[in-house]
């Protein structure tokens, strides 16, 4: 048995949800189809799909296979497509993993347009806060907002900065009062962002390098910074957040920067993936084409100076 083969098979056969409709698609018959999908399955010693009348469905042991199978042939499509001199097109599929808010506003429009450039690639995003293991999970690229940078195991690319900016509603510094020093801070209340180490001990520094760890009191948490974002305008209390996230907020004036003397560190926005893997075309020509869409000064940033 072709094993490759039955690997194509058995995967156009579970994504075009028929026997017939997979035959079509690789212009071959149906009984073919059949002998291919059961030779698997005795090779394997399991059922692999569920037949009825009506529908196909995938065993336990077919959906493990399906998510292996697909990685294999897009694996071998890659290595024929590099290995080729006549074609430089990326195909397969590609598993991208960034944060929710980032991924929503500056990554969701810039997937359309590396789809038009590279139409064979499969694209699978998955937006989450949570760090992600790229290799245990089967990711191919991850995008962090880091101010640590990757594991060692891990290769980065940084694709832009964006600065944390203390801010606060103009309602809220109505009733509390604007504070002009770091010991005004004591008088404050703020929104923290759990999922930083920042939350309530926020390390200011001024131009010549000093730099002081200032202890809040929350009234609130959260581990999005959307939730962060609402929270502050609404005028719960003093906030901080990149100004990929608040920069449109303080150029409407929706939210005022206070202390301006006074920065938390920069974030870096990095391109990850594993070092111990195969940097594959798809990979790469993602990695390039995020890298030029944040080439020079970010749009977070633009908006802050208009």
């Amino acid at each position: 048995m072709d094993r490759l083969r039955a690997f194509e098979v058995f995967v156009t056969v579970v994504q075009r949800g028929s026997f017939v409709r997979a035959a079509d698609a690789l212009n071959t018959s149906a009984a073919n189809v059949t002998r291919y999908v059961n030779e698997l399955e005795r090779h394997l010693g399991t059922r692999l799909l569920q037949r009825t009348s009506r529908r196909l469905s995938l065993t336990e042991s077919g959906e493990a296979l399906h998510e292996r199978a697909r990685t294999l042939l897009d694996d071998v499509a890659e290595a024929e497509a590099l290995a080729s001199a006549s074609t430089v097109q990326a195909r397969g599929r590609l598993r991208v993993n960034a944060p929710l808010s980032f991924g929503i506003l500056h990554l969701a429009p810039l997937w359309p347009r590396f789809m038009a450039l590279h139409p064979e690639v499969e694209l699978e995003v998955s937006l989450s806060d949570r760090v992600v293991d790229l290799v245990e999970e089967g990711y191919d690229l991850a995008i962090r907002i880091s101010r640590g940078g990757a594991a060692a195991s891990q290769v980065t690319r940084r694709l832009s900065t964006s600065r944390n900016v203390v801010c606060a509603a103009p309602a809220y510094l109505k009733r509390h009062g604007r504070p002009g020093r770091l010991e005004d801070l004591d008088r404050h209340v703020c929104v923290s962002y759990s999922n930083s180490s920042m939350a309530e001990e926020w390390p200011l520094s001024d131009a010549a390098g000093t730099t002081r760890v200032v202890r809040m009191r929350s009234v609130m948490q959260a581990n999005n910074g959307d939730t962060v974002r609402a929270a502050g305008l609404a005028g719960l209390g003093l906030i901080w957040q990149p100004t990929f996230l608040i920069g449109e907020d303080l150029r409407a004036g929706r939210l005022v920067r206070v202390l301006p003397e006074w920065s938390l560190p920069d974030i870096d926005i990095l391109a990850v993936y594993p070092s111990r893997r195969h940097l594959s075309a798809k990979v790469r020509l993602m990695i390039d084409f995020l890298a030029e869409q944040f080439r020079g000064t970010p749009s977070w940033e633009r908006a802050l100076r208009e």
